[in-house]
């Protein structure tokens, strides 16, 4: 195995994350699925490399060599609706073309070398996902888990767990003993911890046919302590996470914790093309080829 921190630190790799429910108007600023078609050209045209996020956390283990991922970045998408998968008519904004279609868009238009991957963290209750459905869509039933078989399958996005219930304030009951909604750095007791992850995981793996999910991304981004350096550190055979990923503007360096992987997000931390461009360059010394 590679030591980890026997590589160079030059090489820092930048995961940037989508809500494809992230739909207010048609154009960029407003509409991630527009930003996302728009990025990836980015992407292609600054001569960077898209992977992954499971060889972003190879790379970071030492089981993958520098050269393997430089002048690379990692995609993915947060909540899991249908809006990741299918193509829908949104109710103001017409039909969105979906993240997987977007993908699959551009790797027929692209060189191989240059082909697209994402991984799309799913929130894992039914029931919360149906909650949700109402209180936030528009009440389609499109949060639903009928595609994640057949998106792991097609081999352009990984389903991955994006926690039991989010803790969402939007839903009457969560996973969290005292009720507090909104907030996952609350969850602190090894009850909360195995349903928002453990259990969350074995539903997950139900869906994809005994494939469980590897990779955590945590709701709006926050971890407790307990949670960082008890729970998933003590109790890996249990859960099966082998990473965790918030929302801390940065680029994963071999130095991060394991449990506390940093991501971009779309929208907050870059807002039209020119932003990623300046984002991507100061990380990657990417060029124009």
């Amino acid at each position: 195995m590679i030591n980890p921190f026997q590589a160079g630190p030059k090489v820092k790799i930048p995961v940037l994350t989508y809500h494809a429910i992230n739909v207010l108007q048609n154009n960029y600023a407003g509409n991630d699925h527009l930003a996302l078609a728009s990025d990836l050209e980015t992407i292609c045209e600054l001569g960077l490399r898209i992977i992954p996020l499971n060889r972003v956390v190879d790379w970071h283990q030492g089981l993958l060599e520098d050269g393997e991922v430089s002048r690379s970045v990692a995609i993915s998408f947060d909540d899991g609706s249908w809006f990741d998968f299918y193509d829908l008519e949104h109710p103001t904004c017409g039909m969105q073309r979906s993240m997987f279609n977007i993908l699959k868009d551009f790797n027929t238009r692209s060189a191989t070398s240059r082909q697209a991957h994402a991984t799309s963290f799913v929130i894992s209750s039914p029931q919360a996902r149906f909650s949700l459905d109402q209180s936030g869509l528009i009440g389609k039933d499109w949060w639903g888990d009928q595609w994640w078989l057949e998106a792991v399958s097609a081999g352009l996005l990984d389903v991955e767990c994006h926690s039991w219930d989010h803790v969402h304030p939007d839903l009457d009951h969560v996973a969290q003993q005292e009720q507090v909604k909104g907030d996952f750095s609350q969850i602190k007791s090894f009850k909360d911890a195995e349903i928002q992850f453990n259990r969350a995981g074995e539903y997950i793996g139900e869906v994809l046919a005994g494939r469980r999910p590897s990779l955590f991304a945590y709701p709006w981004g926050s971890a407790s302590d307990y949670v960082v350096t008890e729970y998933l550190p003590e109790n890996r055979s249990r859960h099966q996470y082998r990473a965790a990923f918030t929302v801390d503007p940065r680029a994963v360096a071999k130095t991060d914790n394991r449990w506390l992987l940093p991501r971009f997000v779309c929208g907050r931390d870059w807002i039209a093309p020119q932003g990623l461009r300046n984002l991507l360059n100061g990380i990657c010394n990417a060029r124009v080829l």
